[in-house]
């Protein structure tokens, strides 16, 4: 029973899941930020890279899970009123948020590179077998070692495509509406004609249709994407080709499943504690179908997928040369004729690794 007012708490086997599922998120989200360190480390130079990017969103829809796992388990023990209203929905609502930003952006760089113009097909495609997931840098290599840290953190410096730009505007909006639903929830916990059981399922429903839309978008373009890259014979588009069937597959399977569950159960609504019996290892294979198989297997897959770390980049530095003439007094020019009668020149080449 999820009920507050008999001050239970979820039944072991949900704790036990709930748990296991933390621990799980937890771990996803530490390698993704270790690698995030690692990558820029050895690239700082290039500023943000779509694998950057793609740590970096992860990383943190995975702290958000975590968070939202640990607090579930608290706040119903402990009977937090506000987590009831619409701190559990926003908790629930914004990792998933995150992760569909993460695929809708791998989603605009596939079709980028599927939807490029027919006469730069011949020189880019082997190319653009390279960057079908992660090679392409989103900003200008810096120039000189001056300015690397402040144009790795410049907003300035980032060059973001339209379509990119597509996908900030749809993720923008979709939290402002998880805003607005958020806000009519907690109304609807006072005496109003609002329900809030509904408004909340409407947003889950709504969202549920977001993300079959999008397995089914990633599966198109992933066929075209990986057609498009046969043509290219060689050993990386191969690898490039496996990478990109990889995540179509994957991203089909885990949304359409957590799609199903999420449109035919309660799932995603556990933390409004409905007044029901539950059955505890239902429930639970449902939450393992709605949060492992939907959300932990396809961020775990795409930090696989881009396990590579990018090569080191060296800087190197010409030391201009510079003519230097030693001139000796009349005398010793006298005494010693071929002491200081000639002038040198020197350069010097310092290659060392950019700063990490």
């Amino acid at each position: 029973m999820f009920e507050l007012r008999d001050g239970s708490c979820f039944p072991r086997v949900l704790a036990a899941v709930n748990v296991v599922l933390a621990c799980i998120d937890g771990v996803v989200a530490l390698l993704a930020f270790s690698q995030l360190i690692r990558i820029h480390s050895r690239s700082r130079q290039l500023g943000w890279t779509r694998q950057k990017v793609f740590h970096l969103i992860i990383g943190s829809s995975n702290v958000g899970y975590f968070l939202y796992f640990v607090l579930t388990l608290v706040a119903t023990c402990k009977g937090w009123l506000c987590w009831s209203n619409s701190c559990g929905f926003v908790l629930m609502a914004c990792p998933k948020i995150l992760l569909l930003a993460a695929f809708l952006l791998l989603l605009s760089f596939w079709v980028d590179l599927c939807h490029q113009p027919d006469d730069e097909d011949d020189e880019d495609e082997e190319s653009s077998s390279q960057e079908a997931l992660l090679e392409k840098t989103l900003n200008l290599p810096s120039s000189s070692n001056k300015n690397s840290h402040r144009k790795c953190c410049s907003l300035r410096a980032i060059h973001i495509g339209s379509r990119q730009k597509i996908v900030i505007l749809v993720i923008v909006l979709i939290f402002v509406l998880m805003v607005t639903f958020a806000v009519l929830i907690w109304i609807g916990m006072g005496k109003n004609l609002i329900d809030s059981s509904v408004v909340a399922r409407v947003y889950v429903d709504l969202f549920s249709i977001a993300i079959l839309l999008l397995g089914g978008a990633l599966a198109c373009y992933g066929l075209m994407l990986c057609l498009k890259m046969r043509k290219v014979r060689s050993e990386r588009a191969s690898s490039e080709m496996s990478k990109v069937a990889g995540l179509a597959v994957v991203s089909v399977i885990c949304f359409t499943s957590s799609a199903f569950v999420a449109l035919f159960t309660d799932i995603p609504m556990l933390y409004h504690w409905h007044p029901q019996p539950v059955n505890g290892v239902s429930t639970s294979l449902l939450l393992i179908l709605y949060y492992f198989i939907g959300s932990s297997v396809p961020s775990a897959f795409v930090l696989w997928v881009m396990r590579e770390l990018p090569p080191s980049i060296t800087t190197v530095i010409y030391v201009e040369s510079r003519p230097v003439t030693f001139i000796s007094d009349s005398s010793e020019s006298v005494n010693h004729p071929q002491r200081w009668s000639t002038a040198t020149s020197s350069q010097n080449q310092i290659s060392r690794a950019s700063p990490i």
